[in-house]
């Protein structure tokens, strides 16, 4: 199967849970608590480079995804709707899915309060400061309150690369010099 195809078929998932997540959760009146959970165990992944091969493997069986994912849920009180929906995800054997799946539902519910959401990948982490002037900055481009996702990838160099919905701005250092690098090969 092609990467593209792969990478639909996660996307599809993704926004298939995200979905049926954020309509639960409407519902109930948790957006924001759901949102929060989600974040804390999307930061329990980021901390955990175990708990990262748990989700991406897909050599643990089912009942061991589930398990472990049950004891994390209960050990970092992830309670309610989100904690239920993390065993789902494993019990379903999704949890490849979980990235594109929490990412999805952070923009559903950005939607829900009027607001569109930016993935933001930085060299370093950002300052308040920094952090409001490029909300202020997208906000002008977009017309919309914006809620920014940061992440740090140092392996950006410098810059950032900021999408918005099917928008992307690449500014990063890496991609100038690969785009420099390129340019210098086609003239020598």
């Amino acid at each position: 199967m092609p990467v593209a195809d792969t990478s639909q078929l996660i996307s599809g998932v993704a926004e298939r849970y995200a979905s049926s997540l954020f309509d639960l959760a409407k519902e109930a009146g948790e957006i924001d608590s759901v949102t929060r959970e989600l974040d804390a165990f999307e930061a329990m992944i980021a901390e955990s480079t175990d708990l990262k091969r748990l989700v991406m493997s897909p050599v643990f069986s089912a009942e061991d995804q589930a398990r472990a994912i049950g004891a994390i849920v209960d050990q970092g009180k992830i309670a309610g709707l989100a904690g239920n929906f993390l065993k789902v995800v494993a019990a379903n054997r999704r949890l490849f899915a979980l990235p594109g799946i929490i990412r999805s539902f952070r923009q559903l519910a950005a939607a829900d309060r009027g607001e569109v959401a930016a993935e933001v990948t930085s060299a370093h982490s950002l300052d308040e400061a920094q952090q409001r002037e490029l909300a202020a900055a997208l906000k002008d481009v977009t017309g919309k309150t914006v809620s920014l996702n940061i992440h740090v990838d140092p392996s950006i160099l410098g810059g950032l690369i900021v999408k918005v919905g099917s928008r992307q701005i690449d500014t990063s250092l890496r991609t100038k010099l690969s785009s420099l690098k390129l340019a210098l090969k086609e003239v020598g």
